[in-house]
């Protein structure tokens, strides 16, 4: 007869072994080159804007310089690609449905800045509402991978906090130019 397992046991027994060393580094790679491609995609999009019409754009005044922009992006897209490494190394149960919910975010995060920068020359003060739609989709999408994230790797849903509280003070940011524009 075994002894009782406890109330703990069921989650051993579901978790699998980490992937070796090697496997771990590509992983974090790829994360990581997954993050700053969409970094790098939003750029192209801002590009041209951020010195074109969005100089001119009636901003909000607690809008921070536009220099600060790219070093709390480059922080929080790396944040971004450890946390879900993180939990991708755990390979537990809900994993798999914790990186769906990273991806999806990760898409919507992806859509935001051409939407916001690209389309605003073309469709005027419609571009920034669109935009708002988005990253209120987007801030829910980062939630629900943090609470995704959490019970699987507690530092990895701790990682997302600075990113939920950069896209709340974005969507502020937003919400002002599409009330102002």
């Amino acid at each position: 007869m075994q002894p009782y397992p406890g109330p703990f046991r069921h989650q051993q027994d579901q978790s699998v072994e980490r992937p070796g060393l090697g496997r771990q580094i590509v992983a974090l790679v790829v994360f990581l080159a997954a993050s700053f491609l969409v970094a790098g995609l939003g750029a192209l999009a801002t590009a041209g804007n951020v010195d074109g019409w969005y100089t001119t754009a009636d901003q909000a005044p607690w809008s921070p310089p536009n220099i600060v922009f790219g070093p709390v992006w480059t922080i929080l897209y790396t944040a971004m690609a450890v946390a879900a490494w993180l939990v991708w190394r755990k390979q537990a149960p809900g994993g798999r449905r914790a990186l769906t919910a990273y991806a999806i975010q990760l898409a919507l995060n992806l859509a935001w800045t051409p939407v916001f920068f690209g389309l605003y020359p073309t469709i005027g003060t419609a571009a920034l509402w669109l935009a708002l739609v988005i990253i209120l989709a987007l801030i829910t999408a980062v939630s629900v991978t943090v609470l995704s994230f959490g019970p699987i790797s507690r530092a990895a849903g701790l990682l997302l906090l600075p990113y939920i509280t950069w896209l709340v003070f974005a969507a502020t940011l937003n919400l002002w130019a599409a009330i102002h524009n």
